[in-house]
């Protein structure tokens, strides 16, 4: 807390203080060309360095506000993947010690590799999350490949329904193109099954003890396929939609849920390396959210 009061004050000072310096160069400048109105060289070099020095100033104060935000969003991203690896490194650690100091019976064995199995999931989807990230705003283009969508949409929600344990029915999948049409876009299936992963998880983790997820796969026009998730979950402030889609935010009202701050970014970086764009939706606090992922189909050949 203090912390952040003290990197919120430092935004502060910065700005006062730009807007004191742009300030003082504009009636310094003024002062000028009043004094030398009647000299025209002296009048347009006045105006050119005052207008260069207040740019300059102006620049100067956006830069460092800038830098303090993005070290900001820096130090909140380390302190999240931190925790992340370091919480399920020491509930291993505890399992294989207890595993080795006692003797325990067979049942008691299960529940905990059980656990211990959770652990290493959680820890090897946090290094994924970060390594994907990375590889994702890598400038080297992808090798595309045909990807069924309905297929990637069903697997990243089986899977994600064994994870959680969820019931039947808790997550239902509905898809409005018949079969006998495609549904097929050209791009990485990694990439891919990143972006649909996230959505589906952030739904699962964000909609409480009691998780209800929709996913709806339907044509956009001619040429393109939309994924959406929609979840009766915590909800977002329509304030706050444009934000979580960058990197390392984590919404301030969602502290509770686990993350790193990349799932979102991920998602957005995916849609558009593959020529669509993703975006979310929200009535508010406590009234759910749909988040949509819009691609071109491939074309028919």
């Amino acid at each position: 807390m203090d912390l952040a009061g003290h990197r919120k004050r430092s935004v502060i000072f910065w700005i006062i203080l730009g807007v004191c310096l742009v300030t003082l160069a504009a009636v310094l400048n003024i002062g000028w060309l009043v004094a030398n109105w009647r000299s025209g060289v002296l009048l347009v070099l006045g105006i050119g360095a005052g207008l260069l020095l207040i740019t300059g100033l102006v620049l100067i104060t956006v830069f460092l506000v800038r830098e303090i935000r993005r070290n900001e969003r820096h130090d909140a991203f380390i302190n999240a993947v931190t925790h992340e690896l370091k919480t399920p490194v020491a509930s291993l650690r505890l399992y294989l010690e207890t595993l080795q100091s006692r003797n325990l019976d067979e049942d008691r064995k299960r529940e905990f590799y059980e656990t211990m199995l959770l652990d290493m999931n959680r820890l090897q989807g946090t290094i994924e999350q970060v390594l994907m990230a990375g590889a994702v705003r890598s400038r080297r283009k992808p090798q595309r490949l045909p990807v069924n969508v309905r297929d990637l949409v069903r697997d990243c929600a089986d899977r994600l329904q064994r994870t959680y344990g969820l019931e039947k029915g808790a997550m239902q999948i509905r898809c409005d193109i018949p079969e006998g049409e495609a549904a097929v876009v050209m791009g990485n299936g990694e990439e891919l099954r990143a972006a649909v992963s996230n959505l589906i998880d952030n739904s699962i983790k964000y909609s409480g003890e009691r998780a209800r997820v929709w996913i709806e796969i339907a044509r956009l026009g001619a040429a393109g396929v939309s994924i959406k998730i929609r979840d009766e979950g915590i909800g977002i402030d329509p304030d706050e939609l444009k934000r979580v889609f960058r990197r390392f935010y984590r919404s301030h009202g969602s502290l509770r849920a686990k993350g790193t701050g990349l799932g979102l970014y991920i998602v957005r970086l995916v849609a558009k390396k593959h020529g669509g764009r993703a975006f979310g939706e929200s009535g508010g606090k406590g009234l759910g959210s749909t988040f949509t992922i819009e691609l071109p189909l491939a074309e028919q050949t």
